[in-house]
């Protein structure tokens, strides 16, 4: 049975070899270093008796047999000189040649029996050498035996931990995070796609939800608008709110006038120009009479007032309107197109086949002075409704092109430079004149005619149709029963008999009405058309000093209910 070599045994320097790291298994790497200087030791002979020489190699040669030290710990007398363990057979004496004590020299121990070449080898320095089942530095101490168990003392350099290297976990790790961050992108970009449909899904819900409010609100929804019910109608009425004004067109160059009253629905955000003919009666204070005849001689404010009591509106200013001024302001807004219904000739024409200065046509594009000629002209045989409603014409293509600024439609009728009425300002009318241009242009603007009766009375259709559905009133024709109307129409050549007729008649409790001039007649006439009248004619003779015999069954002008034409017969003063 052969004996392990221990490193740690007795004669062993641990400094002579020194770790310089380990092979590619694991296994740890040492190098020689040089020796130090080492008395001599006994070599280690587990054969050797206590008290015999012994030679286990057969030298032929005796030595003395020291004391057995198991652990080498000391020497027992003087020892020949022992040669040093090499474990590897390199053959090295520590003395490096040198005398030997007791004149002998020996080869050194050689374990696996090879026998050193020569009694003295030269080192070899910084030789690298494998030591085989070394299971730790050369630096570990002695192990103890106890018993039969050897306890060593482990540390962790003792041991290789082997990673086998991976050069594709890298390149593993990377396509993970790539993929990973490129599934991230796309669900991000999902949500974001979902939050943007859901965004505008919302913008279009409340875009829609608010048009269809808008158009609720204005009433233009098919179906719903106050013109589809009449109950809607009659209750939304009493709620609206309007403002108007009345203008007065005085035609400077030949006479006479023309009314209209412009209405702004506030509520329902509609413009209306509502043509009033002069043949509308009035009740003033000196009783019932005719709006043309209010404006001449009741002036703005007495008209503006029998107004309201005939419609039951309530007319916030007057705007007198000269037709020098109506000029002025068309040529200011460059211009209007009106659909002509007339060829109008030119005022200023000297021969009859002169070209007309305004033709019959649509979309005719009409100056200042054509737009005057054009309101202002009734033809041969028209009514004076014809001539109204042409004046409507040219006030709503007016409005059109005025500027809804209200700024600059002020401007627009300061340059003007017309007198404006009490208690209307020229900011009031270029602010009310601006709105009206707006709904103009948006097409939220119509012009509507006044119906009235042939006595100047309001029939139940102006009622329902434009009184209350437009200026939000009730007509209040004059009682009948109040006061018999008289029209006096003076024949007599003397102006002031009118006059006197008109003070007589209102003195006797009659209306007074105005009828105008005729041609010279020698006798005076007292007409009644109904029957019923007859004894209110024959009152109105009575009163005027005329005879029974002027009393007769006729027709009568206008809104009277009789009628009288002055002669020559008749004497102021006798009445």
């Amino acid at each position: 049975m052969n004996d392990r070599y221990d490193a740690g045994a007795a004669g062993y320097e641990a400094d002579q070899y020194e770790l310089v790291g380990y092979d590619e298994y694991g296994q740890p790497v040492y190098r020689q270093i040089p020796a130090r200087q080492q008395p001599p030791q006994q070599q280690y002979d587990p054969y050797a008796q206590q008290g015999y020489g012994y030679d286990p190699y057969a030298t032929g040669r005796q030595q003395p047999v020291p004391p057995y030290d198991p652990y080498a710990t000391g020497d027992t007398g003087q020892q020949p000189p022992t040669p040093s363990y090499d474990p590897y057979g390199t053959g090295t004496h520590p003395q490096q040649g040198g005398p030997q004590q007791g004149g002998a020299h020996s080869p050194p121990y050689d374990p696996y029996g090879r026998t050193a070449t020569s009694g003295q080898q030269h080192r070899v320095a910084e030789q690298t050498a494998y030591i085989p089942q070394q299971a730790g530095p050369v630096e570990e101490p002695q192990p103890q035996e106890r018993g039969d168990r050897v306890d060593r003392d482990y540390r962790t350099e003792q041991f290789a931990f082997v990673e086998e290297p991976d050069g594709d976990s890298e390149d593993v790790i990377d396509w993970l995070k790539f993929t990973e961050n490129r599934t991230e992108r796309r669900e991000e970009a999902r949500r974001r796609a979902r939050a943007r449909v859901i965004a505008l899904v919302v913008v279009l819900a409340v875009v829609a939800t608010g048009g269809v409010g808008y158009l609720w609100y204005a009433g233009k929804l098919p179906g719903l608008s106050s013109s589809d019910s009449k109950e809607s109608t009659a209750t939304a009425v009493g709620a609206q709110k309007r403002d108007v004004i009345v203008v007065h067109l005085h035609n400077t160059a030949k006479g006479g006038t023309s009314t209209a009253l412009l209405v702004d629905n506030t509520t329902t955000d509609q413009g209306t120009t509502v043509l009033l003919p002069n043949s509308l009666a009035l009740t003033g204070d000196d009783g019932t009479t005719t709006l043309a005849k209010s404006v001449d001689d009741d002036g703005s404010s007495g008209t503006r007032d029998a107004i309201d009591t005939a419609l039951g509106t309530e007319i916030q200013g007057t705007w007198r309107l000269d037709t020098p001024y109506l000029q002025n302001l068309v040529d200011l807004v460059g211009n209007i197109e009106v659909d002509t219904n007339a060829d109008v000739p030119d005022p200023e024409a000297k021969s009859k086949g002169a070209a007309p200065l305004v033709r019959k046509g649509k979309g005719q594009t009409l100056s200042g002075k054509m737009a005057v000629a054009y309101a202002t002209y009734q033809g041969s045989g028209e009514a004076q409704n014809a001539q109204l409603e042409r004046f409507g014409q040219v006030m709503q293509a007016t409005l059109r092109k005025l500027t809804s600024d209200t700024q600059g439609a002020t401007v627009t009728v300061q340059t003007l430079g017309m007198i404006i009425e009490p208690p209307l300002t020229d900011k009031d009318l270029g602010a009310f004149l601006a709105k009206l241009a707006e709904l103009a242009k948006g097409g939220d603007y119509k012009t509507a005619m006044l119906p009235v009766q042939t006595d100047g009375t309001l029939s139940a259709q102006a009622s329902a149709a434009v009184v209350k559905d437009v200026l939000g009133g009730t007509a209040k024709s004059p009682d009948k029963d109040a006061a018999v109307r008289v029209s006096i129409r003076n024949a007599t050549g003397v102006k002031d008999n009118t006059e006197k007729a008109r003070v007589v008649l209102l003195n006797g409790g009659f209306t007074f009405l105005e009828g105008g001039t005729a041609s010279a007649a020698a006798t005076s006439e007292v007409v009644y058309a109904d029957a019923a009248d007859k004894d209110n004619a024959t009152e109105v003779a009575k009163t005027l000093g005329l005879s029974a015999g002027a009393v007769k069954k006729g027709e009568v002008s206008g809104n009277a209910d009789v009628s009288v034409v002055l002669g020559q017969d008749y004497e102021p003063s006798s009445s």
